[in-house]
């Protein structure tokens, strides 16, 4: 793993986080509990800050980022970024589920519990309804998350991925404890 000072600023992560071999970590960064960062995911606070939450996974290639100046990323708790999303410059409040490949852009607002579908584009400064989905090229509310298949999917998912990095955890204690 890369975890990196930038411009004197490090990241902090919890003991409790689970943060893979090949992850990147940058820059102005502040994790709360139980988070996990997968495979080939880059997390980049150099030009901005990035809050992150407790109980937010950001799964294998997806990328954080901001606006050097002008747009920060902060991320609410209960929050899973799927793999390869790209969360930019924008805020994303608590249970919000982020779809593989997804893209969210600078000044966009997810609002708590809305479902950013896979491959939707939320362009700038859109701001997502709580309890609904946004899917398509722009995005576009498509659906009221109580009328869809997907409740209860935000906090299934976002569970799961504590379960999953607590196996990694164990794996690399029981690791250390062996060549000890």
């Amino acid at each position: 793993m890369i975890i990196r000072k930038v411009n004197g600023k490090s990241p902090v992560i919890p003991d409790d986080c689970f943060v893979a071999e090949n992850a990147t970590i940058v820059g102005d960064v502040v994790f709360g509990t139980s988070c996990s960062v997968w495979f080939n995911a880059v997390v980049r606070g150099d030009v901005h800050h990035i809050r992150i939450g407790n109980k937010v996974n950001i799964q294998d290639g997806a990328v954080i980022h901001c606006t050097y100046q002008k747009h920060p990323t902060e991320i609410g708790n209960n929050v899973s970024i799927g793999h390869n999303a790209i969360v930019h410059g924008c805020t994303l409040h608590d249970n919000v589920l982020v779809g593989m490949g997804a893209i969210i852009m600078d000044g966009c607002v997810v609002n708590s519990n809305a479902i950013i579908a896979a491959g939707a584009v939320v362009t700038q400064h859109t701001v997502v309804e709580s309890g609904a989905i946004y899917a398509g090229v722009p995005a576009r509310k498509v659906k009221d998350i109580n009328e869809s298949e997907f409740a209860g999917e935000i906090a299934r998912i976002s569970n799961n991925y504590v379960m999953y990095s607590s196996w990694f955890r164990e794996d690399d204690q029981n690791d250390r404890r062996s060549t000890e």
